[in-house]
C-alpha cells in the first residue's frame, strides 16, 4: 500500500455515497439518501432496487454471501451468513438477493440474552435493516446494519435504543434552536469519536495462560521488577512487530471507512491505543465494534493476543475508551463550541448548562451505563476516573459560569502565547482548558470526553444515557422558554439557576485524591464503587419515567436489561471462579506439592550430609509455602461451596450481592495467596507464564 493508494482504499469496502450513486437508479439513490441524511421514513417500494444494486456491488468485490450484522444483549456483534445462491430451473444457480431478504431476517430471540422477554419456546425474533448506516463487505460477505427486537417488538439490541435516543435529542434540540431563530436547520445529530485502549502480548504465552483464554484477565500474578514507574513506554518508539500490526489494522479499517487516525504506546508495557476521527454516532457504534473484532483477528495473524479487559493485569494500568461526545447541526454547526467569545454565545451557555443539569440530575444513570464486572477492577485505581461523577470544565468556563451566577462582568486574562525559550520554535496561544486526565466527564473545547468506559464495552450503553438525559432536560427548558414574554430574559435567568442550583457537579481537581472523595461526599454526589451497587438504580421510578417519556425504552425493556446486566455480572464471576478452581487443584497446588518435597529432602540431605548444619532458609521457606498452601487448599475448597451456593440463590438480584460479597472477595483473597506463592516456587517450576513474560513478551 502506498500513500496515493489510501484515499482509493479507504471505504473500498462499504456501499457508501459513492458506490450507491454508481449503482442505484438515480430516484432510488434520492431517495434513500433523503432517509439517511434527514431520517424520512424508508420507502420500501425500493428495497428490492436497493438489494439489486447491493448484491452487484458485493460480488463485483468478491462476496458470495449476505448476513443482516447486528448487535444483540452480549455486547459483541452477531450474524448468519445466507449465500446469494439460488436454484433455478434447470439444475443450475442464479445469484440473487430480494428486497424482502434485505429489509428482514429472522433469528432466534430466545438464544440471546432477552431479560426475560422471550421464553425458550418462544423463538421468534426479526433482525430490520437500518438504511442510516452503510453495508459493508467482511470476510467475503456482505454485512447489512440491522436492528433486532422481539416477535413482540421489544428492542432486543443495543441500536433500536440508540436509535431512539438519537431521536429525542433532535426533537428537543430543535426546540431550542428555533428559539434562536436558526430557521435553516433542520435536523441535529450527535457524534462520537471513541478511543480504544488495548494490550498485546505474545500469543504463545497467552495461550498457556487458561484464565487470560477464558476471562480475559489473569486471576493471579506476581508484579514484574519493572511495570510503568519510568513511564518510558508511554508514547516511546512503537515495537516493529506492533507497528506491523498497526499498519495492518489501519488498512483494514480504511477499507471499511473507518477513521483510523491517532496510534500511540500507552502507559502500561504492551499496552496501546487507537483514536478515530469522530463521526455520527451510529456509524461510530458500529466502527467501533468492528474496530474490536478486527483488533483480535490482525493480532493473531501477527502471533499475538489483543486484550481489550478493563484489568488484565493487577498493578498496571487497565484499558478504558473515551468518548469524545458532541452535537452539531445538519448545517455544520457544532453546538458545543463556545465560539470565539462563549461569554456573549448564549445558545451555547445555554446547551452547556443543559449538560452540566443533566449530569447532575442523572448521576445514577451516568454511572449505570459504563458498569460491569471488568470496570470495577478499573475505576477509582488511580488510573481512571473514580465511581463518582462530575464534569471538568476548565478555569476559564468555570470563571465564565461564576460571573454568570453572580451577575459580575466577566474580564478575561489576555491569551497567553506560549513560548519554548528558543528563538527558532513556533509560538501559538494556548487552548482556553487544560486537560484533566483524571476527571469522568471533561469538556476539551468544543465536546464533552466520558472517560469512565471500559474498553470492552459497546459505546451504545453511555450515549443512549447522554443523548436521552440531555432531550430530557432540553425539554424542560424548552417548555419554560417557549412560553417566555421576553426570552432574552428568560434566557438569562434560566442559565444563571441552572449553574446555582448544579455547581456542585463541577469540579477542576484530582479526581483520585482521597481527599475529593470527602468533598464529593459533602456535596452530594454519588458513590457507587461497584455494579451490583447502581444496576437497581436503572429501574428507579424516576428513570422508568424518563425513558418511557421519550419513548427510548418501554418499562418492560428496561426490567429486561437490568435483568441481562445482573446475570452477565453472575455469570462472569462464576466463570472466574471456575477458572481459578481449576487452575488452583490442577497445576498451582501440585507445583506447590512438588517444591515442599524439594525442600524437606534438601533439608534432610543437608544435614545427613553435615552434623548440625543450620537449614534455617530451606525450613523457613517450607514453612511459608506450607502454610500458603494449607490457606490456599482450605480457602479453594470453601470458594467451590460457596460458587455452588450461589447459583441456587433464586431471586436474581440477591444472587449478584452474594457474587459481589463473598465470590469476588474470595477470588481477590486468593489471588494474594498465589501471588505468595509465585515468588517462593522456582520459576521453571511454576506451571504459568509470569507477568514478565506476558507483559515484555512482545519484542
Amino acid at each position: 500500500m502506498t500513500v496515493k493508494n489510501i484515499p482509493e482504499l479507504f471505504g473500498s469496502l462499504v456501499f457508501n455515497d459513492k458506490a450507491m450513486k454508481k449503482y442505484l437508479p438515480e430516484d432510488a439513490y434520492l431517495t434513500l439518501k433523503e432517509t439517511i441524511e434527514n431520517g424520512k421514513s424508508l420507502d420500501k417500494n425500493i428495497a428490492g432496487t436497493v438489494a439489486s444494486a447491493m448484491r452487484d456491488w458485493a460480488m463485483e468485490n468478491g462476496a458470495t454471501h449476505f448476513t443482516h450484522w447486528f448487535q444483540p444483549m452480549t455486547g459483541i456483534t452477531a450474524e448468519k451468513h445466507d449465500s446469494f445462491l439460488t436454484p433455478d430451473n434447470n439444475g443450475g444457480v442464479l445469484m440473487e438477493f430480494s428486497g424482502k431478504e434485505l429489509i428482514k431476517g429472522e433469528p432466534d430471540a430466545s438464544s440471546f440474552p432477552n431479560g426475560g422477554l422471550r421464553a425458550t419456546f418462544e423463538a421468534r425474533g426479526y433482525t430490520a435493516w437500518d438504511p442510516t448506516a452503510y453495508a459493508f463487505i467482511k470476510d467475503e460477505t456482505l454485512c447489512i446494519p440491522t436492528v433486532f427486537y422481539s416477535y413482540g417488538g421489544e428492542a432486543l439490541d443495543k441500536k433500536t435504543p440508540l436509535l431512539r435516543s438519537e431521536e429525542a435529542l433532535n426533537r428537543q434540540a430543535m426546540r431550542i434552536i428555533k428559539l434562536f431563530g436558526n430557521e435553516d436547520v433542520s435536523k441535529t445529530y450527535t457524534t462520537v469519536g471513541p478511543e480504544q485502549e488495548y494490550f498485546l502480548v505474545d500469543e504463545e504465552v497467552y495461550r498457556a495462560r487458561k484464565d487470560l483464554v477464558l476471562c480475559g484477565r489473569t486471576l493471579f500474578g506476581s508484579r514484574p521488577p519493572k511495570g510503568q514507574e519510568m513511564d518510558d513506554h508511554y508514547f516511546g518508539t512503537i515495537k516493529p512487530r506492533v507497528m506491523a500490526f498497526m499498519k495492518d489494522l489501519d488498512e483494514e479499517l480504511w477499507k471499511l471507512g473507518i477513521y483510523a487516525k491517532t496510534e500511540h504506546n500507552e502507559a502500561a508495557p504492551a499496552q496501546h491505543e487507537l483514536a478515530p476521527v469522530y463521526c455520527r454516532t451510529n456509524m461510530a457504534l458500529d466502527h467501533n465494534q468492528l474496530t474490536m473484532e478486527l483488533m483480535k483477528k490482525i493480532a493473531a495473524r501477527h502471533k499475538m493476543a489483543c486484550l481489550l479487559h478493563e484489568k488484565p493485569f493487577s498493578g498496571v494500568n487497565g484499558s478504558g475508551k473515551h468518548n469524545n461526545w458532541s452535537i452539531s447541526t445538519d448545517t455544520g454547526i457544532n453546538l458545543l463550541d463556545p465560539g470565539d467569545s462563549p461569554r456573549e454565545n448564549t445558545q451555547f451557555l445555554l446547551f452547556l448548562a443543559a449538560v452540566i443539569k443533566a449530569v447532575d440530575e442523572h448521576q445514577d444513570l451516568m454511572r449505570f451505563s459504563v458498569a460491569s464486572a471488568g470496570n470495577d477492577h478499573r475505576l477509582g485505581g488511580n488510573e481512571a476516573p473514580p465511581a463518582i461523577v462530575s464534569i471538568f470544565l476548565g478555569d476559564e468556563l468555570n470563571a465564565i459560569l461564576n460571573s454568570i451566577e453572580n451577575g459580575t462582568v466577566y474580564a478575561p486574562e489576555n491569551a497567553m502565547v506560549m513560548k519554548g525559550g528558543v528563538h527558532t520554535l513556533p509560538r501559538f496561544s494556548r487552548d482556553a482548558t487544560d486537560r484533566n486526565r483524571t476527571s469522568p466527564f471533561a469538556f476539551t473545547n468544543n465536546k464533552f470526553e466520558f472517560r469512565m468506559l471500559g474498553s470492552s464495552a459497546s459505546i451504545a450503553d453511555p450515549n443512549i444515557v447522554l443523548n436521552t438525559i440531555i432531550a430530557d432536560t432540553l425539554a424542560k427548558f424548552a417548555d419554560e422558554l417557549e412560553n417566555a414574554n421576553d426570552l432574552n430574559t428568560a434566557l438569562q435567568k434560566l442559565i444563571q439557576k441552572t449553574i446555582k442550583d448544579h455547581k456542585r457537579i463541577l469540579f477542576n481537581g484530582n479526581n483520585y485524591s482521597a481527599e475529593w472523595k470527602k468533598e464529593a461526599e459533602q456535596r452530594g454526589l454519588l458513590n457507587l464503587p461497584s455494579t451490583m451497587d447502581v444496576l437497581p438504580r436503572f429501574v428507579d421510578q424516576k428513570n422508568l419515567d424518563l425513558f418511557t417519556r421519550h419513548k427510548v425504552f418501554t418499562a418492560e425493556e428496561m426490567f429486561s436489561r437490568y435483568e441481562i446486566m445482573v446475570d452477565n455480572y453472575c455469570k462472569t464471576l462464576n466463570i472466574e471462579a471456575r477458572t481459578l478452581n481449576s487452575m488452583i487443584n490442577r497445576e498451582i497446588l501440585p507445583a506447590a506439592g512438588r517444591e515442599e518435597e524439594r525442600l524437606a529432602q534438601a533439608i534432610v540431605l543437608k544435614k545427613k550430609a553435615v552434623k548440625g548444619i543450620s537449614c534455617q532458609k530451606e525450613e523457613a521457606l517450607l514453612k511459608q509455602l506450607s502454610d500458603l498452601s494449607d490457606t490456599l487448599y482450605t480457602t479453594c475448597t470453601a470458594f467451590e461451596i460457596k460458587r455452588k451456593h450461589a447459583k441456587t440463590i433464586p431471586d436474581f438480584y440477591e444472587r449478584g450481592i452474594y457474587y459481589r460479597n463473598e465470590i469476588f472477595a474470595d477470588l481477590e483473597r486468593m489471588r494474594g495467596i498465589i501471588d505468595q506463592m509465585e515468588i517462593i516456587i522456582p520459576s521453571d517450576q511454576w506451571p504459568y507464564p509470569t507477568y514478565y513474560d506476558l507483559l515484555f513478551s512482545v519484542h
